[in-house]
């Protein structure tokens, strides 16, 4: 008898249709730039921990976007329901890179719920981040220094 009910509740899992790992999508519109030189590199975090980024590898998806009237559009796509944060910024000579002066970025920046970043008390994950339940679209605003 056990063993028919481990052969039906495995036939009911084999039968059930799957979850697929990811059909959301989330499509970041990032204004304020202070020209369109250059692209926008948009990066989307998924853990505790990896923002603040300084060496731009712990995303979990990089995207590289061009520049229209100021204003650039990035859409991921086939996102798992969870906990995201997104951190961009404006690579006016195309280095790849957040170009420093003196402590501060040359280049714009920006960060999802952040209108203003403060360099001494860099925000975290857990402060940037939102949930994503359902396809959805963010604004997030360039600050230059």
């Amino acid at each position: 008898m056990l063993r028919l009910w481990i052969v039906l509740f495995a036939l009911i899992a084999e039968l059930s249709p799957a979850k697929s790992p990811g059909d959301l999508s989330l499509t970041v519109v990032a204004e304020g730039f202070r020209n369109d030189r250059g692209k926008a590199v948009v990066m989307l975090y998924d853990r505790p921990g990896t923002i603040p980024d300084k060496g731009l590898k712990r995303y979990a998806k990089r995207l590289t976007v061009p520049i229209r009237h100021g204003r650039a559009i990035a859409r991921f796509r086939h996102l798992a329901p969870g906990r995201y944060a997104v951190s961009l910024f404006h690579d006016e000579n195309g280095n790849g890179i957040i170009d420093k002066g003196l402590m501060l970025p040359r280049e714009g920046v920006g960060l999802s719920k952040f209108k203003s970043v403060n360099l001494f008390h860099p925000p975290s994950f857990e402060a940037a981040s939102f949930e994503l339940k359902s396809s959805r679209k963010i604004p997030i605003r360039l600050i230059y220094f």
